[in-house]
Formats: structure tokens, C-alpha cells, sequence
């Protein structure tokens, strides 16, 4: 009877076996702590602990695919199991730890652990390459590394960092530094830095400098020449040049559609050439060429004709006034009607002034009262006083011939003296009439004109009025019946004036042709 009962309790003393490592088992909670990140063979710590726990306590770190990693026994109650780690290339992955107090289990948070590789060999690439190109292309740099993982980057234009605030220019993602329709502006030198970052701990690595150019496109070369004499020959000195671009770019010369010389200017954007003249001929119409890897334009046409000085030579005075209309100075042009490259000399009472320094100056200086412009065809006259006073006569001969003849200019008299200059608002000379007399002549002509016109629409009036009145007299003579007396003594008047009322006739008839014109 007593082994009946034992064996009905048995399935009791099971069950309640079985309830008490349940109960166990789910009472073991171990928390897992550890890194998430960490650098390619650096040391991290996974820290394992069950609170509550009895000891001793079993602790096994294992890896994602049930890879045991390390084992640990701890004797304390509440008291971690560290597990030290090395990291390497296979480190990355999940991580859980495994508790175990007597028949009891418990499984922990799992933890993903990132290994980051620092970035190593960084350099910039371009596209294209190398990077150089024209204004309005397209170009891309790279930052690229040959070990890292897990990178971010920073792109520096002239040592200076490139943001989305800084530069406008610039467009940066990912590894890549993007440049649409570049301009001069974008050219400079460029570099990046790939880095990474864990637990404020920052690797980094920087490429070298890379240099980009942005060339500019070259603008239509224009052509001119001057002519100098060498011996007996003459020659002429051809200049082509572009206002801009860069270089190098290829000048060459064409005379007549033939292609006579051809240079590869480095580092301007002009060129020359030389060529025979012969003055007075026409030696054909030259152009110029420019060209670079993109463009190839042409100049207009010149005509390489050189005309001597010759001709009528004269000289044209034009003063010059204040705002508040006093006389300010005088401009004397030389007006030369033949010849394309005139020397000019200027004279007064017979001397010459004193010569320019430099010829091709657009406006030199002479004394304080002087001023040449427009290659010495101008004289300004800056003061105006009884010293500049005088007679006037420019000269002009080929300036590639020194012993060429002149040819000159009648003198003109430009007079101001000092009372003139005191006693008139606008300060006179004997070459130019003063505005304020012609002004005055206009405003009599306006008054005769007025005066003649009402003259003459009285006139017309008064011949109108004497018309209508005798074409009435007329009119009544032929409505009254003359008497027997009155035809005799017509008769008589006839005959005895008849002369007299012929007269009298034609008179009348010229009147009335007069009047009908004057209508």
C-alpha cells in the first residue's frame, strides 16, 4: 500500500521539478553592455551581469550563429563577467551573453558591434583628368582611399573648408566634389579629408593639393599694323591679339586667303608678323586666326595700303566753356586729308612746341597750358592769356620717314588778352564768333520776318477790299438808263479823250491781274 502511494507521487515530485527550473530559468535576466563601434584592432570590454542572481553564475559571450567567444565563472553576487576583446576584420557582428546559476538559463540583449577601418592612401581623382577645361564644362573631383570603412569627408578649396554656406560654387556628396558649368572662379587648388569617427575619437586621413584650371575662351582677335623703314625697304609690323582667353593659343596671318606666317603665342595673347609694304601700293587684305583646342575664329580684314601725307592741311579752333558759359580753354585740330600714319608738329609765331615724349600716348602733357591728344592731331590750350596768343599752323609728314617732306597748314590767329577776359562773360578770340551776338542776330531776324509778314497780309487785305468795291460800281452803272444828253456827252467824252480812256483801260485791266496774283 505504502509503494502505491509513492508511485502516485511520483508524476507530483516531476511536475514540481519542472515548475521550480522554469521558475529558475526565467528568473536569470543577464544584461549585456559593450561598444556598438570601435576601430580595426583596438581593445573593447563586453561586460555581462544578472542582477539577483545567486552565485555562482556562468557567463558565456557568444557571437551571432551560436560562435562561442569567451566563458566566464563569476563568485560575487552582482558582480560582472568582463569579456576583453580584440578587434579584428571578423569582430563585426552580434553579440548576446548567456547566464547560468545552477538548473537556471538566461539569455541577454544582443548588442551589434560595427568595426571601423581608419582611412589610409587618400587621394583626389578627377573627371577629367587632369582638371583642365574650358569655362562652362563640367567637372567632378573624387576623394578616394584605398583602406576605410564607414567614412565621412571634407572638402578644402584654397585651404579654406567647403560648406553649403560658404560656397555656392560647390557641390559636395558622398566622396564626390561636383562642379557645374565652372568658371574662373572654381580654379585653385583642391583637397579632401576622408575621417571617421567613434566615441569622439576622430581618424582621419588628408589628400595632396590638386590643381584646377579653368581656361577661358578666346574672344575674336583683331589686326593692326604700323610701318617703319628699314634701308631702303619698308615693312610693316602686323599685330594680332585677343583681349581675351588663355593661352597658349595660335596666332597666324593670312594676306589674301594665303596663310603667310603662323606662331603659338605662350604666354600672352598677342603675336607678330612682318610684312613688305611698299606705300602708296595696296598690298592685299590681311586677317588674322586664332586657335586653341575648342575654338578657331578669324579678325575682319585690313588693307595692308599705306597712303603718304598729302593734301590739304588745315587747322580748326573750338573753345571750350565753363558751366557758368566762361571760356575755359581752346582745342586746335589739325585736319590732314590725306595720309594713314601723319607725324603732326605744331607751331606758334613760327616755333615749334615742344615735341611729345612718347608718341602713341593717347593724351601727354607738354607744359602747364599744353596738352597733345589724339596722337598730336589735337593741341588743347589750357589757358588762354595774352602768352598763348599768337598764330597758330600745324605741319604733318610720314611718321616712317623722318626725312620726309612737310606739309602745312595756313596759320590761324588765336588772340584773347586780358581785357577781353575781364570785360565779357564768354571770353572771344578773332577765330569764333561769340555765341551770345549770334544769339542776339537770330532774335532780330525773327522780328523783321514777323514785321514783313503782317506787311504783307495787310497789303492783301487792303487789295481784297478795293476789288469787291469796284466790281459794286460796275454793277450799278449797267442797272441805270442812260438819257439822250448823257449818251451825247459820252459820245462827245469818247471822242475827245479817246486816248485818254484807251489809257484809262489797260490800266484797269493790269490792276486786276495784279490783284488776282497777289490773292
Amino acid at each position: 500500500m505504502k509503494n502505491l502511494q509513492t508511485l502516485n507521487l511520483l508524476p507530483i515530485l516531476a511536475l514540481a521539478n519542472l515548475f521550480a527550473q522554469i521558475s529558475g530559468s526565467v528568473s536569470l535576466r543577464p544584461v549585456l553592455t559593450g561598444p556598438d563601434k570601435a576601430y580595426l584592432r583596438s581593445r573593447v570590454v563586453f561586460r555581462c551581469i544578472t542582477p539577483d542572481s545567486s552565485p555562482p553564475v556562468t557567463y558565456e559571450l557568444i557571437k551571432d550563429g551560436g560562435l562561442l567567444i569567451d566563458r566566464r565563472v563569476d563568485h560575487q553576487e552582482d558582480q560582472p563577467a568582463s569579456f576583453p576583446l580584440t578587434v579584428a576584420t571578423t569582430s563585426d557582428g552580434s553579440y548576446y551573453c548567456k547566464a547560468k546559476t545552477g538548473e537556471a538559463t538566461g539569455i541577454s540583449n544582443s548588442i551589434r558591434l560595427i568595426v571601423v577601418s581608419p582611412a589610409s592612401f587618400t587621394s583626389v581623382t578627377s573627371e577629367p583628368f587632369p582638371p583642365v577645361t574650358f569655362e562652362g564644362s563640367r567637372i567632378v573631383l573624387s576623394c578616394e582611399v584605398i583602406k576605410g570603412s564607414h567614412l565621412s569627408y571634407t572638402w578644402f578649396f584654397n585651404r579654406k573648408e567647403v560648406t553649403s554656406s560658404t560656397s555656392s560654387l560647390l557641390h559636395a556628396t558622398g566622396n564626390k566634389l561636383v562642379m557645374e558649368k565652372v568658371t574662373p572662379r572654381h580654379a585653385g587648388y583642391y583637397y579632401c579629408m576622408a575621417w571617421s569617427s567613434v566615441q569622439d575619437i576622430r581618424r582621419f586621413s588628408s589628400s595632396t593639393e590638386v590643381k584646377v584650371e579653368v581656361k577661358v575662351h578666346v574672344s575674336t582677335p583683331r589686326i593692326s599694323f604700323y610701318i617703319f623703314k628699314e634701308g631702303d625697304s619698308y615693312y610693316g609690323n602686323v599685330t594680332c591679339w585677343s583681349s581675351r582667353g588663355t593661352p597658349p593659343v595660335n596666332f597666324s596671318l593670312s594676306v589674301d586667303d594665303r596663310e603667310v606666317e603662323s606662331v603659338t603665342a605662350t604666354e600672352s595673347l598677342a603675336a607678330w608678323f612682318l610684312v613688305a609694304i611698299v606705300p602708296g601700293l595696296d598690298m592685299g587684305e590681311a586677317r588674322c586666326r586664332v586657335k586653341n583646342e575648342v575654338q578657331e575664329l578669324m579678325s575682319e580684314p585690313v588693307t595692308l595700303e599705306v597712303v603718304p601725307v598729302g593734301g590739304d592741311v588745315k587747322v580748326e579752333v573750338e573753345h571750350l566753356y565753363t558751366a557758368d558759359s566762361k571760356l575755359a580753354a581752346a582745342r586746335l585740330s589739325c585736319q590732314i586729308s590725306k595720309g594713314t600714319f601723319p607725324y603732326v608738329s605744331w607751331l606758334l609765331n613760327d616755333t615749334a612746341l615742344p615735341p611729345e615724349t612718347h608718341v602713341d600716348s593717347h593724351i601727354q602733357p607738354v607744359l602747364s597750358h599744353y596738352a597733345f591728344a589724339n596722337r598730336r592731331r589735337t593741341l588743347i590750350l589750357a589757358k588762354l592769356g595774352p602768352e598763348e596768343s599768337g598764330y597758330y599752323r600745324c605741319r604733318a609728314r610720314d611718321s616712317y620717314d623722318d626725312s620726309g617732306a612737310w606739309v602745312e597748314s595756313v596759320a590761324i590767329l588765336v588772340r584773347v588778352t586780358d581785357r577781353i577776359l575781364k570785360s565779357m562773360p564768354q571770353a572771344t578770340s578773332s577765330t569764333e564768333t561769340p555765341p551770345k551776338a549770334f544769339m542776339v542776330t537770330i532774335e532780330i531776324i525773327s522780328i523783321v520776318f514777323c514785321c514783313f509778314l503782317l506787311l504783307t497780309l495787310a497789303v492783301a487785305v487792303a487789295c481784297v477790299y478795293k476789288m469787291s468795291d469796284h466790281k459794286q460800281a460796275h454793277a450799278h452803272i449797267a442797272t441805270t438808263n442812260p438819257t439822250s444828253d448823257t449818251l451825247l456827252l459820252s459820245a462827245l467824252t469818247s471822242q475827245s479823250g479817246g486816248r485818254q480812256a484807251n489809257t484809262s483801260s489797260t490800266d484797269s485791266d493790269v490792276h486786276h491781274q495784279t490783284t488776282e496774283i497777289i490773292g
